[in-house]
């Protein structure tokens, strides 16, 4: 089952507490403080795999939460850290937190935290001064990031097939490529997106197939705004019309109002018009049907093909190509020159950290508190 979006909460592990403890040996009757820090809580990682193709997981298992830190000890013994929650999504997922992109995996291998752990709390040795010489006091570990995420599926292709219902969409994938997309003569005979490779002079490209969209797509109407993302992330769109509508003028220029509406980033991708089921028909019928889609844009490339008899399809994928290796450049970030200028390190002393986070500090002053964190008495101790 294709599933494209996913609710999950997601909860990054709590730091551990630092820890109150005092030195007890014998012929060391004032050892002084020894707390050892909290370990840090866990992070939940996102990694995009090329072995998931759906986002249902999520579906049945919407939490996703880290491991806390440990609490720290005796003899400066720092807490344990928490383990990292790792999850593995499909390429192309996006995590969205309030509407906001938080990550967007591409790649196979992508690695993103999505919710980092919180710092584990700093132990009562941290906080030992000449004139604080049993100090009391230590931090609480910090909460990890909380929050309800939403995911979803954004599928990678190189080229994007757009068009009404029944214009031959899924009828061209299954010929020019590996895919088998259902196909019957109704419309929406395809409701789920499918992907497809086609091959063209010892040339792979990437073609992703949506159901039809009709009018008022972009508004979500026949679940149009759904599928649109599917070819967002695509190099060229490939419009395919019906040569046999009434219009083949209005057909364009329909689909191509839902796509500005829907993203005028989507709209602005490099197009070509392919008319479709023109086997048999006359030149005279087909020339009219281009002529009225150039008077909608007298700048479209249109093609005249038959997948059901091999018409004109190799034609079109040579077009494709060239216009995949024209962009396929563009999105690289360049190079940034290196300085030889050295950059200034400034590094704090542990005894300017032990003022940081004081809104998270406790202190423990009850003797019971005390035993409770493992210090058995205070009899030896004078606080300050």
């Amino acid at each position: 089952m294709f599933v494209d979006t996913a609710k999950v909460y997601i909860k990054a592990g709590k730091g551990g507490n630092g820890a109150i403890s005092f030195r007890h040996e014998i012929y060391i009757p004032k050892g002084g403080p020894d707390g050892g820090d909290g370990g840090k809580g866990g992070d939940v990682v996102f990694v995009a795999s090329k072995d998931c193709d759906t986002l249902i997981d999520f579906r049945f298992q919407p939490k996703l939460i880290a491991e806390d830190g440990k609490a720290g000890s005796g003899q400066k013994s720092s807490g344990k850290s928490g383990k990292d929650l790792i999850v593995e999504v499909p390429i192309g997922t996006v995590v969205k937190r309030d509407g906001e992109i938080v990550a967007d995996l591409t790649f196979d291998g992508d690695r993103q935290i999505v919710a980092h752990g919180g710092d584990g709390g700093y132990g009562n040795w941290h906080f030992r001064s000449s004139t604080r010489q049993t100090p009391k006091i230590a931090e609480l570990g910090n909460p990890g990031e909380v929050y309800d995420a939403e995911l979803e599926l954004k599928l990678l292709a190189d080229v994007g097939l757009v068009g009404f219902p029944n214009a031959g969409k899924s009828t061209f994938l299954s010929v020019v490529s590996n895919a088998t997309p259902e196909i019957a003569d109704y419309p929406f005979t395809t409701i789920t997106p499918n992907l497809g490779v086609a091959k063209t002079d010892d040339h792979s490209i990437l073609i992703a197939d949506i159901p039809g969209l009709i009018e008022g797509a972009s508004d979500g109407k026949g679940l149009g705004d759904r599928f649109l993302r599917h070819v967002e992330r695509t190099k060229a769109l490939l419009h395919l019309v019906d040569v046999y509508s009434e219009d083949a003028g209005k057909s364009y220029k329909d689909i191509r109002s839902e796509l500005e509406k829907y993203s005028s980033e989507l709209a602005s991708r490099p197009e070509i018009v392919a008319l479709t089921k023109c086997e048999g028909l006359d030149k005279e019928l087909i020339d009219m049907q281009m002529q009225a889609i150039l008077a909608q844009n007298p700048e479209a490339k249109i093609f005249a093909i038959s997948s059901s008899a091999h018409q004109g399809l190799t034609e079109v994928l040579r077009e494709l190509w060239q216009i995949i290796e024209a962009t396929k450049h563009v999105d690289e970030p360049e190079e940034v020159a290196e300085e030889d200028e050295d950059i200034p390190v400034i590094t704090l002393e542990v005894k300017e950290q032990k003022h940081r986070a004081h809104h998270n500090k406790y202190q423990l002053g009850e003797r019971n508190s005390i035993k409770e964190l493992g210090v058995d008495s205070d009899d030896d101790y004078i606080d300050e």
